[in-house]
């Protein structure tokens, strides 16, 4: 069942960055960002309120702070960063949540940490920095720093991870997912209505098919994702679940060639370096 899920996930969230790619020819960052918090709110609204009132109070924070984490903050670096990142190099960047879902565990949570994994996060540190410092001139590698907010995402990612292992153990994956999308969706929904996201829908051409894009990212990417993704934490390990990680990059760069971007040798080269530490991260013991 784990690696059934493990399979379904990377497919889904390797699809996710040409979509948020899409969606980024019409609209703005934000606009994106906001839109697919609400969307991902919605789809699961339902299950918000049916599990609204079994939540023990002590674990909003916890809700929050996974809904913050997890969802809102990298919603919008994601899209930030591919305003000058090709998808496929943000969905390798992307597998360094494995590194720091385990960084996170043992610095907050008690988790051990051996010499042989420090060395695979020290080599996928490495990795990141072969892809996002090394560029053919100063446009080029300025357009790489952009992968630096996807770093951060992956950091956030990590903690709300282990927020979820150590402190929402018991709830159903279900109700973590859409409670922790009620915390963010409203302030969501009320920064979108400061954008130009309703005039564009009217007046830019594309915008429908653009919001398309974004709606099936919000639903399958974010929504139906957070589900199955909380759920695979519960079945097996933090760890065991980040590993979505080494076949993530492979869709998402398989989705940026049919597009047409243009990968690098280096940038394989870090892609490679960075999954030789995810994979040395998930075998040492």
């Amino acid at each position: 069942m784990a690696w059934v899920l493990v399979v379904i996930l990377a497919l889904i969230w390797g699809t996710s960055f040409i979509l948020i790619k899409k969606g980024l020819v019409v609209y703005s960052s934000d606009e994106l960002g906001a839109l697919r918090m609400v969307i991902a709110c919605a789809a699961l609204l339902p299950f918000a309120i049916k599990n609204l009132r079994k939540v023990e109070p002590s674990r909003w924070k916890f809700l929050l702070g996974s809904g913050l984490l997890g969802n809102f903050f990298p919603a919008f670096l994601f899209a930030i960063a591919e305003t000058r990142l090709a998808s496929g190099l943000a969905g390798v960047l992307n597998s360094l949540t494995a590194l720091f879902t385990l960084l996170v565990g043992a610095a907050l949570f008690g988790q051990s940490i051996t010499w042989m994994r420090m060395l695979g996060i020290v080599i996928g540190i490495a990795g990141t920095t072969i892809l996002i410092f090394t560029g053919n001139g100063n446009a080029e590698l300025n357009n790489m720093y952009y992968g630096l907010y996807i770093v951060l995402a992956t950091i956030f990612y990590g903690i709300s991870a282990n927020i979820i292992k150590h402190r929402l153990h018991g709830m159903k994956a279900v109700a973590i997912s859409s409670l922790a999308l009620l915390t963010v969706g409203p302030v969501a929904l009320v920064y979108l209505l400061t954008t130009d996201f309703f005039y564009k829908l009217q007046h830019v051409p594309g915008a429908w098919e653009a919001l398309m894009y974004i709606a099936i990212l919000a639903v399958f990417s974010t929504a139906i994702a957070l589900v199955l993704f909380n759920k695979l934490i519960h079945i097996s390990t933090t760890l065991f679940a980040s590993s979505t990680t080494y076949l993530i990059p492979v869709v998402a760069l398989m989705w940026g060639v049919l597009d047409g971007e243009v990968i690098h040798l280096w940038h394989y080269l870090g892609m490679v370096v960075i999954l030789a530490g995810v994979f040395i991260v998930n075998r040492a013991r």
